[in-house]
């Protein structure tokens, strides 16, 4: 099959060796595998993380992001069958999807939105499960509630931001506030239904005041944790929870303490790579995202379509977001 591949760790993404075409066995499905024939991608950080921090001894495949086709399945499996459309995120303890063949658990997968094209629904499974659990999971949101409770959503115009400002806003009553720092991600964030969007390259304090929201009880830091973690601890209210997406080189606790504020790590590969007892919530989740999108509740986060999946427009899109002007999803569609 064809697929896409990292051989060499650390190389900028325009070189023409950090990503390249090759050839690869077609992998068989075993237990609760799905064999998955890939239609659409979408691009995340973590893939230009993995490329760039993680030696790798044989070809490495990367992408956790898909929509496909089911095309086999394992002996365990028994909640899809061939021919189902599905969209997951995968783990990142196996191969990727910058592949035309994939393998996936079914526990973490979901079935695509019948409303959406393919690369529509290839920007929305890493975001979504990773919005879906920070807000739910880990901060306790509850559905229909947070009446007189702010959320402060620290790069809400990026792909988790994209999707937990829509989630927060559509599905609770909290206020929700987006920081984003150009006029076209001010008017992303905006037009996903953020309450407020302030600069992150300004003073946070000073916008959350301008705002009128001195104060907030919960903070979903998705970017640059350890350049703004001062004002967001000043930001919460006493008792308020702090969730964290993005990798700062350290973390100091000990400033929560004096106001009991808690923190809440989010990493939407836990569940598979732990194969949790819960790991099927996963599947639920996206099946849920699923209906809301058919609904009309929420909307695909696709941002820019770079056309077939091959290594030269995946350097383009890695470059992309290493420079950190992507706004929601870049998706890639077929071989």
């Amino acid at each position: 099959m064809k697929a896409v591949v990292y051989t060499q760790h650390g190389l900028p993404a325009d070189h023409p060796d950090s990503l390249v075409d090759f050839d690869l066995p077609t992998p068989e499905p075993a237990s609760h595998d799905l064999l998955v024939k890939i239609d659409a991608i979408a691009v995340n950080p973590v893939d230009t993380k993995v490329r760039m921090g993680s030696p790798t001894e044989t070809p490495r495949v990367l992408g956790w992001d898909a929509v496909g086709t089911v095309e086999a399945v394992g002996d365990k499996v028994s909640m899809f069958a061939r021919g189902d459309k599905v969209f997951y995120a995968g783990s990142i303890a196996r191969p990727g999807a910058y592949a035309q063949y994939a393998l996936v658990d079914e526990r973490i997968a979901g079935r695509k939105p019948a409303t959406l094209s393919d690369a529509q629904a290839a920007a929305l499974p890493l975001t979504s499960l990773t919005a879906w659990e920070l807000l739910f999971d880990r901060l306790g949101v509850a559905e229909n509630a947070g009446s007189g409770d702010t959320l402060l959503i620290v790069g809400a115009a990026g792909g988790v931001g994209s999707m937990l400002t829509q989630l927060s806003r559509r599905l609770t009553k909290l206020r929700v506030i987006g920081t984003a720092s150009r006029p076209e991600t001010r008017e992303w964030v905006e037009a996903l239904g953020a309450h407020d969007v302030i600069d992150h390259s300004q003073p946070l304090l000073e916008g959350l005041c301008r705002i009128g929201s001195p104060q907030v009880c919960y903070v979903a830091s998705l970017t640059q944790t350890d350049l703004h973690y001062p004002q967001l601890v000043e930001a919460l209210a006493p008792q308020g929870r702090l969730g964290v997406v993005d990798d700062p080189d350290t973390l100091d606790a000990v400033p929560l303490k004096r106001k009991s504020i808690s923190l809440h790590w989010e990493l939407m590969f836990t569940r598979s790579l732990f194969e949790t007892t819960d790991m099927i919530r996963q599947h639920e989740i996206l099946n849920r995202v699923s209906a809301l999108i058919d609904d009309g509740t929420l909307r695909t986060t696709m941002a820019e379509h770079f056309g077939a999946i091959n290594a030269t427009n995946l350097r383009r899109a890695h470059a992309l977001i290493e420079s950190g002007r992507a706004r929601g999803k870049i998706v890639l569609e077929g071989f």
